[in-house]
């Protein structure tokens, strides 16, 4: 009984040294380290986005909380002053 043990640990530690030294030499190929480094950069930017919506967040918060207005992000490129007609009326709505 005991030898049969002994075996199946030994055959079992065998098995799970081979299994990660073949991981751990897939992970150095150059393929395994773009792997890497592309889920390194993916989490980063998750943890970006959570930080910024959190931030944005806790801003709305604080203004609502002493009173000051909201100030909605711009959806688009804002013109400089003067970057409209000369007259300073907008001729794309055909107010020309």
């Amino acid at each position: 009984m005991s030898r049969t043990l002994w075996f199946v640990a030994g055959a079992t530690t065998g098995v799970y040294v081979l299994t990660k030294a073949r991981r751990a030499a897939e992970a150095l190929t150059p393929e395994g380290l773009r792997d890497r480094l592309a889920g390194l950069s993916l989490g980063a930017h998750l943890i970006h986005d959570e930080v910024r919506t959190e931030m944005a967040t806790r801003e709305n918060d604080l203004r609502e909380r002493l009173g000051l207005h909201l100030i909605p992000e711009l959806s688009g490129p804002v013109a400089p002053p003067g970057a409209l007609h000369p007259d300073n009326s907008d001729t794309r709505e055909g107010n020309s």
